[in-house]
């Protein structure tokens, strides 16, 4: 099977296989303040670390020529500050919740049984209960290009200022996983446990 991006249905295909694809995916459950003070957390799945030093992490977000402007988006780009919470099993459901589409202002940390915990380096605080959080400075918004509706998406950039750890996920000075078992995001509605974990050398360390 072959096809173009975006022509799966011509090929057969009722959903677009390209996140199924490109899985498991770590997810990036981005908080943010408007310059209002109110507060915002949302799931993404396009994100990912970019860069160990400096320290960078970027995020995707989808644009529609006809809706409003995510709230993460703006608010990045108001106060220039956001935290990447780490997604632990045991946050699934409030991570869920949080996926909502709510009004601007109507805050998911409420909507999720979470606190706002204070940041060290940033004015946005992370949530509640997370294993680990990044605290991050914007860097720069890069669009995308369009599609022919208009829309797209548009990726976020930042610099990491910050680094949250819970103690009771570390172990001789490293992560353990099994400790807060990562969740990963999959294509179509699925998601993954990250639990069979395995360690290889590379030949240069043999």
């Amino acid at each position: 099977m072959f096809f173009r991006p975006m022509q799966h249905k011509a090929a057969g295909l009722a959903h677009n296989p390209l996140k199924a694809i490109v899985s498991p995916r770590p997810i990036g459950w981005i908080g943010s303040q408007g310059t209002d003070g109110s507060l915002n957390l949302a799931p993404y799945s396009f994100f990912n670390a970019i860069s160990e030093d400096p320290a960078m992490v970027m995020f995707s977000v989808q644009v529609h020529p006809e809706k409003d402007q995510k709230d993460s988006l703006r608010n990045i780009e108001e106060t220039g500050e956001f935290v990447v919470n780490i997604v632990s099993e045991a946050q699934f459901q409030a991570m869920n919740v949080s996926s909502g589409d709510y009004d601007y202002g109507d805050s998911e940390f409420e909507r999720a049984g979470l606190e706002p915990v204070a940041s060290a380096t940033i004015s946005v605080p992370r949530a509640s209960g997370v294993p680990a959080a990044l605290e991050c400075k914007h860097f720069q918004t890069l669009p995308l290009p369009r599609n022919t509706d208009g829309g797209g998406y548009t990726v976020i950039i930042g610099t990491i200022t910050g680094i949250f750890i819970d103690d009771s996920v570390i172990e001789d000075g490293m992560l353990k996983y099994d400790r807060f078992v990562p969740i990963s995001r999959l294509g179509y509605r699925d998601y993954g446990r990250i639990t069979d974990i395995f360690q290889a050398t590379r030949p240069s360390e043999s």
